[in-house]
């Protein structure tokens, strides 16, 4: 999960250098262990990031939106070892390692950017270690402030389906906690998106450290 993006740059102006790339819902982007030679910045539509255990078993790692990039790990040339999946119909834009050239030189912020969202994502994935011992309530938790710390401000642009589908948590599950924490004013939801009121509350429920 990682965005840090700088209020100066103009990705529109960027797109030009990248090719634009069109993913079907539950269409796999990239895939953990196969070779990586760019990165990806979602401009539409909602994509999950997961890791898959040595005995099979998927672990959801991140829910990216859009403004934020994916697949920077890779970047070296390295084996990806996160899989990202199109949540639903999402429009992304792939730049490879010789676009990012052209990107420093448009944008010198990029580089700086890129470097917090590389540094970011393996917190995020270190993380991980001690997120598959928690309760929901924590899982959830962590979800929501990590897109909230990527995309600078306490609003998510995302809907209580959109969390079902990426989290995995069953419906019923998800909207008892977020009826609780409505009730407890740490959240409001307005349509498609949620305003977090108190993060401090749910950085309460992860302990000290894990974020």
């Amino acid at each position: 999960m990682a965005i840090l993006f700088d209020n100066d740059i103009n990705w529109e102006s960027c797109l030009q250098f990248g090719t634009r790339q069109f993913f079907k819902e539950k269409t796999t982007i990239y895939q953990q262990g196969t070779m990586g030679d760019g990165f990806y910045y979602i401009h539409k539509g909602l994509v999950k990031v997961t890791t898959t255990t040595p005995i099979g078993k998927e672990r959801l790692l991140n829910i990216a939106i859009p403004r934020q990039l994916l697949g920077v790990q890779a970047m070296d040339r390295q084996p990806h070892f996160t899989t990202a999946t199109a949540v639903n119909e999402s429009i992304l834009y792939y730049f490879s390692c010789e676009h990012f050239q052209t990107l420093i030189k448009a944008q010198p912020s990029i580089l700086n950017m890129f470097i917090k969202t590389v540094i970011h994502k393996m917190h995020i994935l270190a993380d991980k270690i001690y997120l598959d011992t928690l309760t929901p309530e924590q899982q959830l938790s962590a979800i929501l402030l990590n897109i909230c710390y990527e995309f600078k401000k306490y609003e998510v642009p995302l809907t209580q389906q959109d969390l079902t589908k990426c989290t995995g948590l069953t419906r019923i599950t998800l909207y008892k906690i977020l009826k609780q924490w409505k009730e407890e004013e740490i959240i409001e939801m307005h349509g498609k998106k949620f305003l977090i009121k108190k993060p401090g509350e749910l950085k309460k429920l992860l302990g000290k450290g894990l974020i």
